[in-house]
């Protein structure tokens, strides 16, 4: 405890000279931290450039961030902790940014100056600060618990999406989403006479309460709003025409229940893809019938035509320079005979051609069946032959069973004895007929 007194007083008389950890481990130009909207300082190997402007930009909880004049030439870098002035006592955040490049952060983020100029830097923060920063951060979801159940008490048509209290604890910011407008005159009261600080009301979107809380998206990857998106531009339907995706709302919304914010990425690549591609009102006109737009693959360069104009019947995709290629020739009034350009045959090839696109992988599975079926028939066990006249089992002599040769002459002899018999029959009917014939000359 008299350490940390002795650095307190010692604060007072030289902050300059009291550092907190730096950020040692990390590279030079970023910040060795889980924060959120880090800029990389590309300017870092310039010290003559670091030291053209005494401003710094400080970021604080989530998304807030600050621009702070360091009217003590204190030897500031990415990665410190500071007390920087606010209304009423200190607040305690990250420097970010140093250098020349802060001047150009608050021309992109349009940063306005108030009227009592930019807000100091006080000192490096020393551990008493920090103390009393932990533990009012410590209160801050008790407290937005309790003022979501005073605003329902007061049946007020809001949300309280976060709270952030000051890094001395004399201040806490609420902000809130409400789609009317609120009065939210007695809430203050009720919230100031409850937790004993002062009370300040800030209203955000749907998009920016997504990127207070985060999450993942349907991407797999962390929220773009809470990682690395600093402004929040529109998003309209027209950025999914562009990119044939199916209105559907529940597919293009967002956590924060918006359009994504990542259909606007790839807008401009779609609208430079689609000012090579013919129009989608042409006709094509051929010998057999008219072909109409159906569907385009962008990037590809592939469009899809339909004969009937509002159902998919007889499609046919073609690339675009064909289609070029067919409106050229109707304007002189040709018509090819069909969509598809005539296939040349290249006789460059080899005869051969690939040996797996020829031979099925599946060639020698006929062979294998017959393998195996030979393999079965051998393996079947032959019935034993039971002897004729003879009860006793163990005496009986087995007869060998009949090979096919044998069976082939039986079937032979069979045969010729077959024909043999009705050979002598024909010739015993004519003898029959000449006696039936002359009866007389018998008796005679």
């Amino acid at each position: 405890m008299n350490e940390e007194l002795e650095q307190d007083l010692l604060g007072d008389i030289a902050p300059e000279k009291v550092c907190t950890k730096r950020n040692t481990n990390g590279c030079c130009g970023c910040i060795n931290s889980n924060r959120k909207l880090t800029t990389y300082d590309w300017l870092h190997d310039f010290p003559e450039l670091q030291n053209s402007t005494d401003l710094v930009e400080v970021q604080f909880k989530n998304t807030r961030k600050g621009y702070y004049l360091n009217s003590n030439h204190i030897e500031l870098k990415q990665g410190d902790i500071v007390a920087v002035e606010a209304t009423p006592g200190h607040d305690i955040g990250v420097v970010t940014l140093t250098g020349i490049l802060v001047t150009m952060q608050m021309k992109k983020d349009t940063h306005r100056i108030d009227k009592d100029g930019f807000k100091r830097v006080y000192r490096i923060a020393r551990p008493s600060d920090i103390e009393k920063y932990e533990k009012a951060k410590s209160f801050e979801e008790p407290t937005m618990i309790r003022a979501r159940q005073i605003a329902e008490e007061l049946d007020l048509q809001m949300k309280i999406g976060d709270v952030e209290y000051q890094g001395d604890g004399n201040k806490a910011i609420f902000y809130y989403i409400a789609d009317d407008r609120v009065d939210f005159r007695q809430l203050i009261k009720d919230l100031a006479s409850e937790f004993h600080v002062k009370i300040e009301m800030r209203q955000i979107g749907a998009r920016q309460e997504a990127g207070r809380i985060g999450g993942i998206g349907p991407c797999g990857r962390e929220l773009c709003c809470s990682s690395w998106m600093t402004s929040f531009v529109s998003v309209s339907t027209s950025a999914a025409r562009y990119q044939d995706l199916s209105i559907n709302p529940q597919k293009l919304a967002g956590q924060c229940g918006k359009l994504k914010c990542c259909m606007n990425y790839e807008v401009d690549a779609y609208l430079e893809a689609q000012r090579e591609l013919p129009s989608r009102e042409v006709v094509l006109q051929t010998k057999d019938s008219e072909y109409y737009h159906f569907k385009t693959e962008i990037f590809s360069g592939e469009i899809t035509y339909s004969t009937s104009k509002h159902l998919p019947s007889n499609l046919l995709t073609i690339s675009k320079e064909r289609v070029f290629e067919i409106i050229a020739m109707n304007k002189k009034g040709k018509k090819p005979i069909t969509l598809s350009p005539e296939v040349v045959k290249d006789e460059s090839q080899p005869v051969g051609g690939d040996i797996l696109t020829d031979e099925s992988i599946t060639r020698f599975d006929k062979q294998n069946n017959k393998s195996n079926n030979r393999k079965k028939s051998r393996n079947r066990k032959k019935p034993p032959v039971k002897a004729e006249g003879n009860n006793n089992p163990e005496k009986a002599e087995l007869k060998p069973a009949p090979s096919p040769k044998t069976n082939i002459a039986e079937s032979e002899v069979k045969k010729n004895k077959n024909r043999r018999n009705n050979q002598q029959r024909r010739r015993k009917r004519p003898s029959n007929k000449n006696n039936d014939a002359n009866p007389k000359d018998s008796k005679d």
